[in-house]
């Protein structure tokens, strides 16, 4: 038996997968467009093809600083500034309808909008939500009462439109971070909230995870359900970033 036999065969990985580092150098530089990334002084393209150029020299440093974080490998999933970049510049600028309508039908079906019927867990989620229907119907004009249970809640096309006005003023990037955080978050109005500067991301996760804490306290939390907890937090975190640097 050879050496090679009795150590095994190896496997791929995933990082197998993954494309090889081809760059030494990550820099900034500001553009007609706006401000671009580059790699040992070139502009890189988007997946679509499309250049990769920020509105904001904070916002192109912050994708700058995950390329340059990479080792020998290019890791997409730990490089997520530029994963949305990617989605505002290829996928925003084009399909402003359909991201809008998503986030709408979240609006209809809220998280925030629905209360358990355990005392305990209500209290808590108006504790943490009533404060921002409160903002919504003030600040953006959108009127969404919450219930009880699992029936659907009334929504009015007062409030979808007042939502919808909002929607349409933003420019590709804040809607890009208003679809992510929507659906990360299975609530639009905690999209709107964070795309505002209402609140912060931290704050806006906390606010999404009400049912979940609740859960873990009395049953428990097993590692699988933590894990996924600090990725999207994580990712709710990165939209935060984005926003505050544009």
């Amino acid at each position: 038996m050879t050496e090679r036999m009795k150590e095994g065969v190896r496997l791929p990985s995933r990082e197998d997968s993954l494309p090889k580092r081809f760059y030494k150098a990550v820099s900034v530089a500001e553009t007609e467009r706006g401000w671009t990334l580059q790699l040992d002084g070139r502009g890189i393209r988007t997946p679509m093809k499309n250049r990769l150029v920020a509105p904001t020299q904070t916002l192109a440093q912050l994708m700058a600083a995950e390329w340059d974080a990479q080792g020998k490998r290019i890791d997409p999933f730990t490089m997520p500034i530029t994963r949305l970049a990617h989605g505002a510049i290829d996928s925003a600028a084009t399909n402003r309808d359909a991201i809008i309508g998503e986030a709408l039908k979240f609006a209809e079906t809220d998280l925030l909008r629905h209360r358990g019927e355990d005392a305990e867990l209500a209290r808590r989620q108006a504790d943490e939500w009533d404060s921002y229907l409160e903002w919504a119907e003030k600040t953006l004009g959108a009127n969404l009462p919450a219930v009880t249970g699992i029936m659907p809640a009334e929504t009015t096309p007062k409030a979808i439109a007042a939502l919808q006005a909002k929607a349409k003023a933003y420019d590709a990037w804040q809607l890009t971070a208003l679809g992510q955080a929507t659906a990360l978050t299975a609530s639009a109005l905690l999209g709107f909230a964070l795309v505002e500067r209402h609140a912060t991301a931290d704050e806006v996760f906390s606010a999404s995870r009400v049912d979940e804490t609740f859960q873990a306290e009395h049953w428990g939390e097993d590692a699988e359900a933590a894990a996924r907890a600090e990725r999207l937090r994580g990712e709710c975190l990165a939209i935060g970033s984005m926003i505050c640097a544009l």
